[in-house]
């Protein structure tokens, strides 16, 4: 299927794929650069991993600023310079944080970073829907996603190889890598064609809520389960194998590079799938897989089983997301498709921008983080099934069409 997805593309479309996929990756390579290194930074501020959690809420928190404002920027300038703007914004709020000199400048460029963050996925997945062939939706809403634990798996691989050697203020230093990715949007990607001044013009944001607000709501309590579920089961799992089971980095590094290529893996299998069975049924299924598995990602008590429990995990919990670009876009208003499906992700992410402080909370209060690993991942899984459940789909729907004949 995935093949057959790829056929009769042109070279500007691979292109589109190409540039929005980088563009999450290296977005999510600078967010779990922090995650990977909480202890060290509590550390050298001599603050608790509680207190400096908060970097990643405010972080995640201010995604729905982010998410507005490149959003009505994309829909009204159009989607290709906003994303480069965007990208270089992040590129550079990430080195800068390579160089805080205490945990209040620290906090406040990774809120700015988390601004910068929320612009990205809604831009550059309206890009890449609004260009592709309806028939290749599926495959290239995984493939997109698949950009976040690709971020993930690059920042493991760059702290298990260097932070020895650089330490967190290095690797954050990396950050600024993304700036080139502006050189090639700059050269090869397009303007989107479901993208036009006319419609620009036309699209407000009161007027999409105020005849949309009931898909609005839906939309951002769904979005709050599956944030809660990614990064209930991902940003504190790394601190999980160090406190819980004594893990070095080296060996923490590993884990995170075999359950992040089941993350990919996930994406792809399930968001090609969907295509095939329907987001909603493809859903569903992949939510529900992720409870039996649960035990073995928590609760397994050698390395081996562990991370044979953390692939299956990802598998699913990335699988599930790897449908979300294509069916958030699919679902979304056609005249505000570059804010839509951007600001209800990221209100999802604002409504469970508590998470971390939250299972750290836990981990004290149960005296251990496999319990509040699994006390938020449980009721995530289940939620994003009934929620998905009482929804509907688009998955024919033509965003090229159908954003030109809103106009």
């Amino acid at each position: 299927m995935a093949f057959e997805a790829l056929r009769g593309w042109t070279k500007e479309q691979k292109h589109v794929v190409a540039a929005s996929y980088l563009g999450w990756t290296l977005d999510a390579f600078d967010f779990f650069l922090l995650v990977l290194v909480l202890t060290d930074i509590a550390k050298e501020f001599d603050v608790s991993v509680k207190t400096l959690s908060w970097a990643t809420t405010l972080t995640l928190a201010m995604r729905p600023v982010g998410a507005f404002v490149f959003g009505r920027l994309a829909d009204r300038f159009g989607r290709r310079p906003i994303m480069m703007i965007d990208v270089l914004f992040y590129a550079t709020l990430a080195f800068a944080s390579a160089f805080a000199p205490n945990l209040i400048v620290f906090l406040v460029l990774r809120a700015l970073f988390g601004v910068a963050m929320g612009g990205e996925w809604g831009i550059g997945a309206s890009l890449t829907m609004e260009s592709i062939p309806p028939q290749s939706r599926g495959f290239v809403s995984g493939l997109l996603q698949a950009g976040y634990p690709s971020g993930y798996l690059l920042a493991s691989a760059a702290y298990g190889l260097l932070f020895p050697y650089i330490g967190w203020r290095g690797l954050f230093m990396l950050g600024l890598l993304p700036a080139l990715l502006v050189l090639y949007i700059r050269r090869n990607v397009p303007e989107s064609p479901g993208w036009s001044r006319e419609q620009a013009q036309a699209g407000t944001v009161l007027n999409v809520l105020r005849t949309h607000w009931r898909l609005a709501i839906y939309a951002i309590c769904l979005m709050t389960c599956f944030n809660f579920f990614s990064h209930g089961t991902q940003d504190i799992y790394p601190t999980f194998l160090k406190v819980d089971h004594g893990f070095k980095p080296h060996e923490v590094g590993i884990i995170q590079v075999i359950y992040n290529i089941g993350a990919i893996l996930g994406g792809l299998v399930l968001g090609t799938l969907s295509q095939r069975f329907g987001r909603r049924r493809t859903l569903i299924v992949g939510a529900l897989l992720s409870l039996p598995v649960i035990p073995l990602w928590a609760f397994a008590s050698t390395p081996i089983l562990l991370t044979f429990g953390a692939f299956l995990m990802q598998f699913l919990v990335q699988g599930c997301w790897g449908v979300i670009p294509a069916h958030l876009n699919e679902l979304s208003p056609p005249e505000a498709r570059g804010t839509f499906p951007g600001v209800v992700y990221q209100l999802g992410n604002f409504f469970a921008s508590y998470n971390l402080t939250l299972q750290a909370g836990l981990a004290v209060a149960y005296g251990s983080y496999a319990k509040s690993l699994a006390l938020v991942a449980i009721p995530a899984a289940v939620m994003i099934a009934v929620f998905v459940l009482a929804g509907s789909e688009a998955k024919d729907t033509d965003m090229r069409i159908a954003a030109k004949a809103s106009t």
